[in-house]
């Protein structure tokens, strides 16, 4: 359990390390934003599928097919309602949706929510790879996702200081979204350990969710630029890391 909690805080201190990048590199250069959210989507790539899903296929047996299709859909899906359902959380807010007068603090508030919503699905994420008792896939999935977690802290303190929100209050928000990381990794950890007869969707659930991310969010933001060759080299080079891992430690 000692692991477990190390690996839940190294993952949400992930995006309160990203923050203080953030603050003394607030021009640094996008492109190394994308290098790295590239790589992590790389490791987060391999890992969904052979910690995860690959898993869920064994532990469901006969059946283990219909877990993990379930399960990848059902994490999928979750996640894509979640962002549909940010505009009326943006309300309660008090905050205007796009074309009511929308501001750019709105807006930043709105990044904001979404970063925090995404970080507890992918911390549960961290904490089923523990629950299977495979303890290098789990610290590989926990890793990718702290690596996306630091250029996901990075982006976001200019845009909340430049609509004026104080440092203080702009860093207690990065580590808020870090610390629901937190708890999402305990969350699946101990669901998981209590309950294994649901590992298999479990699994399955927690790689859907991580595949929803990589490839609605991730790819596509290293890709705006125009730097897709060399966001797609550097997701590769995650993917290797991960073969690699899997050879000398699996």
């Amino acid at each position: 359990m000692r692991i477990v909690w190390l690996t839940a805080l190294g993952v949400g201190g992930a995006t309160v390390f990203g923050a203080i990048m953030g603050f003394l590199f607030q021009k640094t250069s996008r492109r190394f934003s994308d290098v790295v959210l590239s790589f992590a989507a790389g490791v987060m790539l391999a890992s969904a599928m052979l910690g995860l899903i690959l898993p869920s296929l064994e532990y469901g047996g006969r059946f283990g097919f219909l877990w993990a299709t379930a399960g990848i859909f059902g994490g999928a899906f979750c996640l894509n309602r979640l962002n549909r359902c940010l505009p009326r959380i943006y309300r309660l807010m008090g905050v205007p949706a796009e074309g009511e007068g929308h501001t750019k603090l709105g807006r930043v508030l709105l990044f904001v929510t979404a970063i925090a919503i995404h970080n507890f699905p992918e911390g549960i994420a961290a904490g089923v790879g523990f629950g299977t008792g495979d303890a290098s896939q789990a610290i590989a999935i926990a890793g990718g996702i702290a690596l996306q977690n630091i250029p996901e802290g990075m982006v976001m303190i200019a845009p909340m200081l430049a609509v004026g929100i104080s440092p203080s209050k702009t860093f207690v928000c990065a580590a808020l979204t870090g610390m629901i990381e937190v708890a999402g990794t305990l969350l699946g950890y101990i669901a998981v350990r209590a309950a294994t007869a649901i590992l298999p969707f479990a699994l399955s659930f927690a790689g859907g969710t991580m595949l929803y991310v990589i490839s609605d969010e991730m790819i596509p933001q290293t890709h705006e630029d125009g730097g897709g060759q060399r966001a797609t080299y550097s997701l590769l080079l995650g993917v290797c890391l991960v073969l690699v891992m899997e050879a000398f430690l699996g």
